[in-house]
């Protein structure tokens, strides 16, 4: 794929189309951090939030919490 970079104000840019950002599993908002490679290659690599096992154990309890009644309706 071949993109042109534009002025975009006073700077230059790319415009992701949507079927890119569909692909590489992007949003407008994310993150990604920028590498730049010997011969100028240019790499954009999405940064993925991580998840702590505190977070991850809060989150299950407020769910389970949530939805009590179905989780002992299933038993």
């Amino acid at each position: 794929m071949t993109k042109t970079i534009t002025k975009i104000g006073n700077s230059q840019g790319l415009i992701f189309d949507a079927a890119l950002m569909d692909l590489a599993r992007i949003k407008v908002g994310d993150q990604v951090s920028i590498s730049i490679h010997e011969g100028g290659s240019i790499v954009l690599t999405p940064v993925r939030p991580v998840i702590t096992p505190e977070k991850a154990a809060a989150t299950a309890k407020r769910l389970i919490k949530k939805n009590a009644e179905l989780f002992r309706r299933l038993s």
